[in-house]
């Protein structure tokens, strides 16, 4: 039986990549963003409380596939 998989280095296996300051304000703009966006669906657009919340969870999960996206790429491309 034979497994196939990729052998890294004991160097590269423990080597972890730090998350920049910019990166977390990115977040964080983010978030405030998707809690804004929930916020004027429920206030402004007067559309209640379930809709608001499925409108910003789905922003949010848009936010966070793009992000896995451009991380993939960026990855890819070391």
């Amino acid at each position: 039986m034979t497994v196939d998989q990729d052998m890294l280095r004991e160097n590269e296996r423990t080597r972890q990549h730090g998350v920049s300051m910019a990166v977390m304000v990115g977040y964080a703009a983010a978030a405030v963003g998707v809690f804004g966006w929930f916020l004027f669906g429920l206030l402004v657009q007067r559309q209640g409380f379930v809709d608001s919340v499925g409108e910003s969870a789905g922003a949010a999960f848009a936010l966070l596939l793009a992000v896995s996206v451009v991380g993939t790429l960026r990855r890819n491309g070391e």
